[in-house]
């Protein structure tokens, strides 16, 4: 149970948006045209979101192994995104709104 609490509390550090802010994102152009599109369909991110989104409105108890699982690759994918950081501002970079998709806002 450590480990999943472990997971959580991870999850909730690099998830600093709420679900009404990236629901509210996912609806953007931005949002949209960011991230991989594997054959012109929706990125892999903007479908992370979605489900980000779902996890974040979700009661503790009712999260499954798979959104725990999922959690974790929304930690890992932060954490990988973030160490590379371009130089400037990135207010409205793809960068940054690879990282939203993600539900991470690195300019909060």
């Amino acid at each position: 149970m450590s480990e999943d609490k472990d997971v959580r509390t991870e999850f909730g550090e690099a998830v600093n948006m709420t679900a009404g802010e990236l629901e509210k994102w996912l609806k953007t152009d931005e949002s949209r045209r960011a991230g991989q599109h594997s054959g012109g369909g929706e990125s892999v991110g903007h479908e992370s979101g979605r489900r980000i989104v779902t996890i974040l409105r979700a009661k503790k108890p009712d999260l499954s192994e798979e959104d725990e699982k999922h959690m974790r690759k929304v930690v890992g994918y932060i954490h990988r995104h973030l160490a590379q950081r371009p130089s400037g501002d990135v207010e409205d970079t793809t960068w940054r709104h690879s990282l939203m998709n993600w539900g991470h806002d690195p300019c909060k």
